[in-house]
């Protein structure tokens, strides 16, 4: 996975309406998206502006944990 950055506002409303179903991603409220590799190939076609930020790490690609472990039985 990938992360992303749109220059501005209206470019990342365009890639929210156009990944959906398309491919799987993770959007951030600091403006960063996650996509796969292949997804990059298809916002240029569709003329979606964006920059290139690097792969995800670990931190942006493991799910967070919501609930605490369940306590050990007695």
């Amino acid at each position: 996975m990938i992360i992303i950055r749109f220059p501005d506002e209206a470019a990342k409303r365009r890639a929210l309406g156009f990944l959906p179903g398309r491919f799987s991603f993770k959007s951030w409220s600091t403006g960063e998206m996650m996509v796969p590799p292949t997804a990059l190939g298809a916002l240029a076609v569709a003329s979606i502006p964006f920059q290139v930020e690097g792969p995800a790490n670990y931190e942006q690609l493991a799910t967070p944990l919501r609930n605490p472990p369940a306590s050990a039985l007695q």
